[in-house]
């Protein structure tokens, strides 16, 4: 009798596969009602073209059958992702460039003979400082028929990118919203009427909503579509995403460092705190920097080869730091949009298809620097929330606290009324010491804000 598998519960919509997992790895299994067109993905030289040139995350073929599935016909194991994060945790560059890499991958297997048949986001991670695809068995035989993951393409990646490029807004959360994709009439709707003067945005957005619904009334059988007519509406495609513009609004966090920067030198301290400590730490593969703004302190980091989640609630911050890892070729930071006071949730079948922020954080080192403050008065949440959080996604925790003497408090306190009386350093210990113990502390010269190393308690 085979092992006990598990599916993952996010793989059960495909029948030509499934992800499960075995002793804590993930492998995929490939059903014989997939067998030819696994079978042409490989044979073809498409499969090893994409891993090549880090387009593809590759995988390694297990001959065995792990699950004891009658379906069974091979398993592979792919490379293993670092950290999983989802499209309403992406910066519009992300989702922007997710989509071009979709149309790439579907011009390019048209060569091969084959097609895309699905065109989700979700096929789409971060690896190895760039984005890439994970989903093998997306790809199958081509016919001459019409792109059957075009509709999904729209409502996935182009309406989205559509409702924030003329919002001039960035809204990831639209994809929380709606996770299977913002249908067709209702980005039509949210979308300005001069949009319609745009071509190719009243073609894949405005006629296709109605010409969808007038389908769908009707039905009918599937008519041929060519090769080149596909090749031409892909273009199209691609050429209206390629137009579209980054919302460049500045936030009030986009300039954070440069104001920091004035601070004799805040930063320079700070960083030369942070280094000594983490060079004394030999067993930290994991990092996440959460409110890390635009990198700054995640470089730290990443410099030490530590990979690292730049995590931040800016959307714009987020986005800038995305341009430009991808413009350097960086590999150890990942760019990623959180709010910590309201992290991503469940959501899916049983809550379970996508999991929360917090139930796949595991990090060896959280950095939490000029963040306390934020939380604990700007969004009212108390000291050992906080810390309980923190120690359920970390092992050691490098933490700034900013007294209410400091500029930045008192601005906030300006603005509403002082209600936090248990807002002091021996409060913030002492609630912390509940989850974790103090390996140190250090004043950052220049300020009055002061740095503590801790580390979770065990048991």
């Amino acid at each position: 009798m085979p092992p006990a598998t598990t599916h993952h519960p996010s793989s059960y919509r495909d029948p030509s596969g499934f992800i499960f997992e075995k002793n804590a790895v993930l492998y995929r299994q490939v059903n014989l009602s997939f067998q030819k067109h696994f079978d042409h993905f490989i044979q073809s030289g498409y499969y090893d073209s994409l891993v090549n040139r880090g387009l593809l995350v590759p995988h390694e073929v297990i001959p065995e059958n792990l699950t004891g599935s009658h379906e069974y016909y091979t398993t592979i194991k792919p490379e293993k992702i670092g950290f999983i994060s989802y499209p309403y945790e992406w910066s519009f560059d992300m989702l922007k460039d997710a989509a071009l890499l979709t149309l790439q991958l579907v011009k390019e297997a048209l060569a091969y003979g084959m097609i895309l048949k699905d065109a989700t986001p979700y096929n789409v991670q971060w690896h190895k400082g760039k984005l890439v695809f994970i989903d093998t068995l997306s790809f199958e035989k081509y016919e001459e028929t019409p792109w059957i993951a075009y509709r999904q393409f729209c409502e996935n990646f182009l309406g989205p990118l559509l409702i924030m490029h003329y919002s001039k807004k960035q809204m990831p959360e639209l994809m929380l919203a709606w996770p299977d994709g913002i249908p067709l009439n209702i980005v039509s709707s949210l979308l300005p009427k001069r949009s319609r003067f745009s071509l190719y945005t009243y073609l894949h957005i405005h006629l296709h909503a109605k010409y969808s619904e007038k389908k769908k009334r009707q039905g009918g059988a599937v008519k041929k579509f060519s090769k080149q007519k596909l090749l031409n509406l892909v273009s199209s495609l691609e050429s209206l995403v390629s137009q579209l513009k980054t919302p460049l609004q500045k936030s009030t966090w986009s300039e954070y460092y440069e104001e920091a920067s004035q601070r004799n030198d805040y930063l320079d301290q700070k960083k030369k705190i942070i280094s000594t400590w983490t060079d004394a730490m030999t067993d930290i593969k994991t990092s996440a920097d959460l409110g890390a703004n635009e990198g700054e302190f995640s470089r730290v980091l990443s410099a030490k080869n530590i990979p690292v989640v730049a995590a931040d609630f800016d959307p714009y911050c987020i986005n800038a730091l995305y341009e430009r890892v991808k413009n350097n070729k960086e590999q150890n930071i990942q760019p990623f949009i959180l709010d910590l006071s309201s992290p991503s949730p469940s959501i899916g079948v049983n809550n379970e298809e996508r999991d929360s922020f917090i139930e796949r954080a595991n990090f060896d080192l959280l950095m939490a620097l000029a963040v306390v403050h934020h939380l604990a008065i700007g969004k009212n949440i108390p000291f050992d929330m906080i810390a309980g959080m923190f120690s359920r996604i970390g092992r050691h925790l490098i933490i700034e606290f900013v007294p209410k003497d400091d500029e930045k408090v008192k601005l906030m306190l300006g603005q509403k009324k002082d209600i936090y009386s248990h807002y002091d350093e021996a409060h913030f210990t002492s609630s912390f010491e509940n989850y974790f113990s103090i390996i140190d502390k250090k004043s950052i010269p220049g300020s009055k804000r002061i740095l503590y190393l801790m580390k979770k308690n065990e048991g």
